[in-house]
């Protein structure tokens, strides 16, 4: 009821004034803990190249090496169709982009490996690679770089264990020092920790990273790193927690991702060779324990990696390319819009999954958000998190090439910064 015009509470000030007051410490922690989606680009898959074998042409070689892949065993958008299922109309502008973008951009993230992929080596050897790879990273950064370069780059170094601590930090540190002498940190560089299994070793890494800056002058958290979840103890702890949320606040910040490693997480569960795959009971439940623990918190995910090749004769190629694509569209199905290729044959069904998901969407999705902003309304009722989520959608398809500006503002009425601003970017 309301008396001579004002409305009547009972609430007294002081109690609400108190109760804002007693959940201060609450907003605050939510803020640092819960930051939203980081706003940048996330490439769509990550290409694992052995220290001792990239190469300043690595990218370029992949693309074309995939390029005549899919010229020998699908060269047209009804081949591609016939192979993967696409439908016919989707499958000519999808076949004309994966073309351009295997020329343009074939590789968005590329990580030197000097883990599992390169093994014990002498440190003077693994000293050399390290400022090799240094320089390789710089050069690719470099203004005026010609040839096709990726996104993101960096390193995997040895994991955090006691057997290779030692040698992991050396090359990290030699790593971080070479990019610092050749002009300083790119804006792509990343870098993944691999085999954690407890926050302590995720500290550790925070820890390096700080001394790091401070010694190079460089901002306070400035380097970031990737987290390779392929234990299961960094899915859930001897004490029964989730260890992995664990290791993101033990991060202090700096954690960008969670990247799945399917074999040996595959391996540390039981899971025998022949089972050993990215839609594995044991692969969906501790992505499903990944994906909530990151929510919301800035940092992302990535699934893991087939290791079917598409090698031998057209037939051994489009069986694995069909269960690359597969793959591929299951985990984009399940919010997980990265993931690792293995080998430059991966590169065309990783493109063709990821455009077919974009292009097939965005009409609809362009429409939902024209009715949200016009609150015109619509067969679909959404909300500002669905709004998000829409616009998101498009912008990822921006991003990787599957769709262009002019035609995410055709179906959405919408450019890239209003696309930003409902996205929360």
């Amino acid at each position: 009821m309301s008396q001579g015009g004002t409305v009547r509470t009972s609430l007294d000030a002081g109690v609400v004034a108190e109760v804002t007051g007693a959940l201060a410490p609450v907003d605050a922690e939510l803020a640092r803990r819960y930051p939203g989606d980081p706003g940048t680009r996330q490439p769509v898959h990550t290409v694992y190249v052995p220290a001792d074998a990239v190469t300043a042409d690595t990218v370029r070689e992949w693309g074309e090496a995939a390029l005549a892949l899919l010229d020998e065993h699908a060269p047209d958008a009804a081949a591609l169709a016939g192979v993967l299922g696409l439908d016919e109309e989707l499958a000519g502008p999808v076949h004309d982009r994966i073309r351009e973008k295997l020329r343009r951009e074939p590789v968005e993230d590329l990580r030197i490996d000097f883990e599992d992929g390169y093994g014990a080596r002498p440190d003077a050897e693994e000293d050399a690679a390290a400022v090799r790879a240094a320089q390789l990273v710089a050069d690719a950064f470099a203004e005026g770089t010609e040839g096709p370069v990726p996104a993101y780059a960096g390193i995997r170094m040895k994991c955090m264990e006691a057997a290779v601590r030692d040698r992991g930090i050396r090359t990290l540190d030699l790593f971080l020092t070479g990019l610092m002498e050749a002009g300083g940190l790119p804006g792509g560089l990343v870098l993944t920790l691999p085999k954690v299994t407890y926050p302590e070793q995720v500290t550790a890494m925070a820890r390096l990273c700080a001394e790091f800056e401070k010694a190079r002058g460089l901002p306070e958290g400035r380097i970031g790193f990737e987290l390779q979840i392929e234990t299961t103890q960094s899915i859930l702890g001897a004490d029964g927690r989730a260890t992995v949320a664990r290791m993101i606040d033990a991060a202090e910040g700096r954690a960008t991702s969670l990247h799945y490693g399917t074999f040996d997480y595959s391996a540390s569960c039981g899971v025998s060779a022949a089972y050993q795959a990215m839609d594995h009971p044991a692969a969906d439940h501790a992505k499903a324990v990944m994906q909530v623990a990151a929510a919301g918190t800035g940092v992302r995910l990535s699934d893991g990696s087939t290791n079917i090749l598409p090698v031998g004769d057209r037939a051994q190629v489009h069986d694995a390319w069909r269960t690359h694509h597969g793959l591929v569209r299951r985990s984009l199905a399940r919010a997980y819009y990265q993931g690792w290729d293995m080998h430059p044959g991966h590169l065309p069904t990783r493109y063709a999954a990821v455009f077919a998901f974009y292009r097939e969407g965005m009409k609809r999705a362009g429409e939902r958000l024209a009715a949200y902003v016009s609150q015109t309304g619509g067969d679909v009722m959404d909300e500002p998190a669905t709004a998000r989520a829409l616009s998101g959608y498009l912008l990822r398809g921006l991003d990787c090439g599957a769709v262009d500006a002019a035609e995410a503002k055709e179906v959405s009425g919408l450019d890239r910064g209003e696309l930003e601003r409902l996205a929360g970017r």
